[in-house]
């Protein structure tokens, strides 16, 4: 680990050929701009996920932001990644409060005391690997369980995207359309532009969408009143938590799947940059913890580290960390725009949905990289095996009840592909002992 608690920050520019480092920092004027694309990787989950719940979706993006500047003291400024609303707690969220999808939840003070008690479980869990080191991680998830986790991670998020685009064919088409709009700034821009190939695609599709509906009338217009209507400024209503203990022993067990979900991000993350960021994975799952406790306290969702922003840093290969303080401080400011989330609710879902079919493609391709860069030797049937099913589990939403818990599809695949790994790994050790006998 580095002796000082921040890395010494070095002058780089975007525009440069290469990798962006972690401990680099831009021209100020590219840090903002390169958060802002961070920003807008992250909102739609950030948002979809409250709503699901029946949380205020800007009291959750002001959370995100805190969160994520929690995250960058307490990691030192060495962990590229962004904290956002959590896929992992709507189910149980769901189930603890009987919440019908509509409105906000009238029982949400239930339910955030149960996401405090998962975010103190998480941060134990992070000083136990501050103290003990990540050796018996990385025994559970060596690169094999990694790439295939990340892998399955990518693949069970693209029904989510799919489904946002198939309401017609309009929108399918439409879909395509922002596709090809993101791959054109990928291979035929450079730059500054080529960097930031997410938020222009985005844009431009946008501008496409509402051309062919507001200008022509091929489809549902793009209804601009809403932003009109809407306060500049006003500060998003809270929640006080109640604690009660069957809500608390439901929800806590989700801590698990934060940890493996952390985890896989982390070692992409340290993969696409060659960085060792072991040393940081205690202070990691620390900051997550405590940052899920703060959200929970004041009525937002607990959180984690985005696959949606690795995917970003993939595709742009700027891993700044101070880009995520600027992407936080974007969330913090637009956490207390009412108008701004009229803005965001006129973007068509169309759109949306055809962003996050790339992002989430570039999520599962992170996880390929991993098996590659690290030379996993698909040849070997444990390893086979072992990623074939975790693939399965993951894509398929493989879900799982242990009593009032259930496991859903990212969760078994990470768990599925720890025990195959454990179990499979055992007994090529012992064969290849015996192997070794025979030959002696």
């Amino acid at each position: 680990m580095a002796s000082s608690w921040f890395p010494q920050w070095r002058k780089q520019s975007a525009t440069a050929q290469g990798v962006v480092a972690p401990d680099a920092t831009l021209p100020l004027g590219q840090t903002m701009i390169m958060g802002l694309q961070h920003a807008v990787a992250m909102f739609g989950a950030t948002v979809l996920m409250p709503l699901l719940m029946g949380l205020d979706p800007n009291l959750s993006i002001l959370m995100s932001g805190i969160g994520t500047l929690l995250f960058f003291l307490i990691t030192g400024g060495r962990v590229p990644s962004y904290l956002g609303s959590s896929a992992s707690f709507v189910g149980v969220v769901i189930a603890v409060t009987g919440f019908n999808g509509q409105g906000l939840n009238p029982h949400l003070d239930v339910a955030l005391g149960g996401i405090i008690a998962c975010g103190l479980v998480y941060a134990f869990i992070g000083l136990v690997v501050l103290k003990a080191g990540t050796r018996w991680i990385e025994k559970l998830m060596p690169p094999a369980v990694t790439g295939a986790v990340v892998m399955a991670i990518g693949l069970n998020l693209a029904p989510i995207a799919v489904r946002g685009v198939s309401g017609s064919m309009f929108d399918s088409w439409i879909a395509v359309m922002t596709v090809v709009c993101i791959g054109l700034v990928a291979v035929f821009t450079r730059g500054m532009v080529q960097r930031l190939l997410l938020l222009v695609g985005l844009i431009a599709a946008w501008a496409i969408y509402a051309l062919l509906t507001n200008g022509l009338g091929l489809g549902k217009p793009v209804d601009f009143s809403l932003i009109a209507h809407a306060p500049w400024f006003g500060l998003p209503p809270t929640t006080t938590p109640v604690f009660n203990s069957h809500a608390m022993i439901m929800i806590a067990p989700v801590a698990i799947i934060l940890v493996a979900e952390n985890l896989g991000h982390i070692k992409a993350v340290a993969g696409m940059t060659g960085n060792n960021l072991d040393p940081y994975m205690g202070r990691a799952f620390i900051g997550d913890g405590l940052a899920t406790m703060l959200s929970g306290s004041v009525g937002g969702s607990g959180v984690t580290t985005y696959a949606e922003n690795i995917g970003v840093m993939a595709v742009t290969k700027v891993y700044s960390t101070l880009v995520f303080v600027a992407a936080a401080a974007i969330a913090i400011i637009l956490g207390f725009s009412p108008k701004f989330g009229a803005l965001i609710h006129t973007i068509p879902g169309p759109v949306i949905g055809g962003a996050s079919i790339v992002v989430f493609g570039l999520i599962a391709v992170a996880g390929a990289r991993i098996l590659v860069q690290n030379h996993v030797d698909l040849g070997q049937n444990n390893n086979l095996i072992m990623v074939a099913v975790t693939l399965v589990l993951g894509a398929g939403d493989f879900a799982l009840r242990v009593g009032g818990f259930t496991i859903g599809g990212i969760g078994t695949a990470t768990f599925g592909a720890i025990i195959l790994n454990a179990i499979l790994r055992h007994r090529r050790t012992d064969a290849m002992r015996d192997i070794a006998r025979q030959d002696s």
